[in-house]
């Protein structure tokens, strides 16, 4: 496999927008839209022209290239601080609990509260993988190496970092949790308003959203059945961010209802579970593919290699992995298993 993970450029930016016009709808980290794109990819590449390891509000876009074609075949995105630019809206699933002596009954409703308590946390997000690719790992490639590059970069990040699973959306691009909810407040589509916000930020969700909880039962059928679904083609990413300790808080997203998944940044467990080694020996291995990252900032690569690991912590890599990474004899690279 001769794909591999690095920071995007502004010279990736027709590459993005074929992407992101493949998505569907319901990326909003993923708009098809070139001046979007290209204030992203401006944003990124001045966080990668930053050396201090300072806790601001940067944004990493990462592309996943063929080295064989050069073509961009994937793409993801780590954001170190969300709600700076703008608030960041989430729906808090609570339960109100009343009771009537009178009746002798104890009532509980189940309520969405407009919240910003994620405010401040790091988010992984924007991972889109071309549909002719989906095989092969690389979907798990683009997710758990964000994971690393957070750990090669910690100082940048967050205590919590967060993931947004897009809802379910129907046949028609429209999502079920929209129409019986926020869409009866705004006189727009959910797609305008997906576009809306992934180009202009989500400040008319602050002007028009009612601020007052909203009772779950009194919404359609339809909209109660979504809240805190994934929508099917997510159903896979919802396992991976399970398997690397990411748990549903009660979140969910504003506009599709589809669940955001919180963990403690220290405990993902790519992060916890990688170590740094040195380059010994490259060629022929003796070991197991793992994923490996090497560099920094904007050397910072990512790929699968084949690595085996000596008595006292160095390893070899095979040839190819080596190549992905850019890395020689006595480079360090940082790498996990694949479970």
């Amino acid at each position: 496999m001769s794909c591999f993970l690095r920071p995007a450029t502004l010279d990736d930016l027709g590459s993005l927008y074929e992407l992101a016009k493949l998505t569907g709808g319901g990326f909003t980290n993923l708009p098809p839209d070139r001046k979007s794109l290209k204030a992203k990819l401006e944003r990124s590449t001045a966080a990668l022209a930053r050396q201090e390891d300072e806790h601001v509000d940067d944004l990493f876009v990462m592309v996943l290239e063929n080295r064989e074609t050069g073509e961009v075949r994937g793409t993801c995105q780590i954001f170190t601080m969300v709600g700076q630019h703008w608030p960041f809206y989430s729906y808090r699933i609570g339960t109100l609990t009343q009771q009537s002596k009178e009746l002798n009954r104890t009532f509980r409703a189940d309520m969405l509260t407009l919240s910003t308590d994620l405010e401040g946390a790091s988010e992984v997000g924007g991972l889109f993988l071309h549909p002719r690719e989906r095989a092969g790992g690389l979907g798990m490639l683009l997710a758990r190496s964000r994971y690393l590059f957070i750990k090669k970069h910690r100082g940048r990040f967050s205590d919590r970092t967060l993931a947004e699973l897009r809802g379910v959306i129907d046949e028609a691009g429209g999502s079920p949790f929209w129409d019986g909810l926020a869409g009866k407040f705004f006189g727009m589509t959910f797609q305008e308003a997906d576009e809306f916000n992934a180009v202009n930020g989500n400040q008319f969700i602050a002007d028009l959203m009612p601020k007052h909880p909203i009772y779950i039962d009194m919404l359609p059928e339809s909209a109660r059945h979504v809240i805190a679904m994934p929508h099917p083609s997510g159903r896979a990413a919802m396992r991976m961010l399970e398997h690397e300790g990411f748990a549903h808080d009660k979140y969910i997203d504003i506009f599709d209802g589809g669940p955001t998944m919180v963990a403690y940044t220290d405990r993902i467990r790519s992060i916890q579970s990688a170590v740094e080694s040195r380059v010994a020996r490259i060629g022929d291995v003796i070991g197991e593919r793992r994923l490996a990252t090497a560099g920094r900032l904007a050397t910072w690569r990512a790929a699968y290699a084949e690595i085996e690991v000596y008595e006292g912590g160095d390893i070899a890599l095979d040839e190819l992995g080596a190549k992905l990474l850019n890395v020689s004899v006595g480079d360090y690279v940082t790498h996990v298993g694949r479970t």
